[in-house]
Formats: C-alpha cells, sequence, structure tokens
C-alpha cells in the first residue's frame, strides 16, 4: 500500500508540531506500507525532490507566504497527480491547497483526514472556505484527531464526530529520556551556569505566548532559554530590553535534536504558555515529560492541559496570566520536592500513554482499515 501525506510545508524549510508528526507517520510505516510526501515550499522558492527519513518528499514551488499559508497555486495540480499513484491519501489539514486538490483525486483513492486544528482568528477566511473544508470532510473515510478534545471544541468537526478517531501522537520516549556521555557533560555544564533554568520551546508566533512568558520574567529569579525560530523574534527581545530583563533570556534559535536534550535535561522547569486553541497538543511536552522535567502550561480548551495534567505533570495557569505563570514556575523552582514528584509522573506518562510505537500501530492500523474497505 502506498501512502501519500500532504501538508502545506515540510522540513527542511519548516519545521514544527505537524512536521513532526508526519515525520514519524512515514518513516515509522508498517513494512506492507510505503509513504511519500507531498508539501509545498515554506519560503519562495523552486520546486524540488529529496528524501527525509527514508521518504520521498516533493515540496512544490512557492511565491512565498501569506497568512501562514505558503502561495503554491501549483499544488492542487500536484496533488491530483500524485494522488493518482497512491492507495490511500492522508491529508493534514488545516490547508485550504488541500481541500481544493481533493476535487481532483480521483474517487477510487480513499482519503484519511488528519485534523489538526481549526482555522483560528480568521472568520472571515474561514466561513468562505467552510464549503470546501466540509467537501474535503464529507469525502473522508475517516477523520484522526489527537485528543477528544480536538474534536469536542472544533467548530467543523461536529457533523462527523462519527468518523473521527483519536489518536494520540507518540515520541521516542528512551531516546528523550537519555543523553550519551558527550551530551550529560553539557547538560552539568549548563546546570552550573543557569541553575534556576527555565526552557521554552516553539515557534516564535504569537499563539505560543511568549510574549507573556517573557513578561513573567520581571517576577522571577531564573534564566530563560526561548528555543526556536519565527518572525516574533525581534518583537520578543525588543520587549525583554523594554521590561528590564533582556539579560535573564537567551534566544537560542534552532536547535538540533541533541542540542535541545542537552537543554531540557539540565533545565528545572518547562514553559509552555501558549494562549489560543491554535496550539492543540504540544508535542514538545511530551519531550520535556520524557525528560524528566515537570510542566507549566496552560488552560486552553484543547488538549494542551490533559497531556500534562495540572497537580499530576503540571501547574496548569490560565493563557495570558502573567502573575499566575510566574507564581507557578517560581513554584517549582523553589519546591524541589514538588518539581520532582511532577517530573517523574511525567515520565511515567509519557512511557505508557505517548509512546511513539503505540502511535504508529494505531496509524498503521487506520490504514489498513480503509485501504481494505475500499478494494
Amino acid at each position: 500500500m502506498r501512502v501519500l501525506h500532504a501538508y502545506k510545508v515540510f522540513r527542511p524549510d519548516v519545521d514544527g508540531g505537524v512536521p513532526a508528526v508526519i515525520t514519524t507517520a512515514a518513516g515509522g510505516s508498517a513494512p506492507e506500507i510505503s509513504s511519500c510526501i507531498l508539501a509545498a515550499r515554506g519560503k519562495a522558492g523552486l520546486g524540488r525532490i529529496y528524501e527525509d527519513n527514508g521518504a520521498s518528499v516533493r515540496a512544490v514551488a512557492s511565491f512565498g507566504n501569506c497568512l501562514g499559508m505558503p502561495i503554491a497555486p501549483w499544488f492542487p495540480i500536484a496533488l491530483a497527480v500524485e494522488a493518482r499513484k497512491a492507495d490511500l491519501i492522508a491529508l493534514h489539514l488545516p490547508f485550504p491547497l488541500n481541500d481544493i486538490g481533493v476535487l481532483g483525486i480521483p474517487s477510487r483513492v480513499p482519503i484519511v483526514v488528519h485534523w489538526h486544528a481549526d482555522v483560528i482568528g480568521r472568520r472571515t477566511i474561514a466561513r468562505a472556505l467552510a464549503p470546501l473544508f466540509h467537501g474535503t470532510l464529507r469525502r473522508a473515510a475517516r477523520i484522526i484527531v489527537a485528543d477528544k478534545a480536538i474534536a469536542e471544541n472544533s467548530n467543523l468537526l461536529g457533523t462527523y464526530r462519527a468518523k473521527c478517531e483519536v489518536v494520540p501522537f507518540g515520541i521516542d520516549v528512551s531516546d528523550w529520556g537519555a543523553l550519551d556521555p558527550e551530551q550529560s557533560d553539557r547538560a552539568e555544564r549548563l546546570r552550573e551556569r543557569y541553575p534556576r533554568l527555565v526552557v521554552a520551546l516553539g515557534r516564535l508566533v504569537p499563539y505560543k505566548g511568549f510574549d507573556v512568558l517573557v513578561r513573567a520574567l520581571a517576577q522571577l529569579d531564573c534564566h530563560l532559554v526561548i528555543i526556536g525560530t519565527g518572525k516574533q523574534q525581534k518583537h520578543l527581545e525588543s520587549l525583554a530590553a523594554d521590561l528590564g530583563v533582556r539579560a535573564k533570556v537567551s534566544f537560542a534559535g534552532y536547535l538540533s535534536q541533541g542540542d535541545v536534550k542537552v537543554h531540557l535535561h539540565a533545565a528545572r522547569v518547562f514553559a509552555f504558555p501558549s494562549i489560543t486553541k491554535a496550539e492543540t497538543f504540544g508535542i514538545v511536552q511530551l519531550e520535556a515529560m520524557a525528560a524528566g522535567l515537570p510542566i507549566v502550561n496552560t488552560s486552553i480548551p484543547t488538549a494542551v492541559p490533559r497531556i500534562a495534567r495540572d497537580g499530576i505533570e503540571a501547574l496548569t495557569v490560565p493563557p495570558h496570566d502573567v502573575t499566575a505563570l510566574s507564581a507557578a514556575i517560581s513554584r517549582l523552582l523553589d519546591d524541589k520536592g514538588l518539581a520532582g514528584r511532577l517530573g517523574a509522573a511525567g515520565r511515567a506518562r509519557a512511557r505508557d500513554a505517548f509512546d511513539q510505537q503505540q502511535f504508529l500501530t494505531r496509524l498503521n492500523r487506520i490504514y489498513r482499515e480503509v485501504h481494505e474497505a475500499n478494494c
């Protein structure tokens, strides 16, 4: 069986949660499943074909990016063409060009939708595109969500609830939970330099809430490292300077997985201050939990506070609340016993509920069931 994964962008142009999920899904297919990936260039550039983790990737040419979507007018045509070579299409949504491309997918090819989020903050555009979204959801044989909260709080999935199936994301828990000797030495040096280290990780975009975290620094005795790149970096640096906390925060930019692991194992707290339901899950929480870190997250109406739970693996605070965020971080920095209990519980939960192999087993089962039902 040949599975085609289609999404708006992919690595190395853009990293992030959805590309990471696609990499895991495509690279961990069952022996009888081969995977390929279709995306648009995440920035202006010519199309290209390459491999990622053993899967063939076709990145369609793009003129750049507008409102978070690549300007790639050839993408729907490419999707229709590639679909004719596939036995099953895995559409990762939202991405309107995927929905346009569905119109050209032969009826003999079944579709599985991975619903990552609703379109947030652009009501006029969402209303205009709703007929396209509904067309895709009607056509889909199955709709996969990472947590039931995503389906329950979606403005679009209510009609299609019977098609929805929960498949929580997974990570390689053993890998994230261990360091090699060289990494251990680096983590120890980082701990010595910053004994009250707080780490945050994600794209530097508004819904991640990093501006709230920077404001919280004024009330904290710690050093914050923010790992990631994005359009908000200059704004966040200016905000830190204006608040007089620039010396308390480091913007690390993009780091390799190994370097991220070093920071997580050196840290005392992982901060996840997202402020809207555009943040549907938070795979980085799993990585921090696997490293044994206590989490501070927010009570947004998605899977985020259900992954690391208040008082069990995390302290959960209201979004946008600078005072509550700083108080929770400070509490974990000051109370090593509490931090240790939450961290140990997080490590156990990551191992028991969010292991990568569990994710792949469930996903491959759905692909096989849909394919066999269509034969």
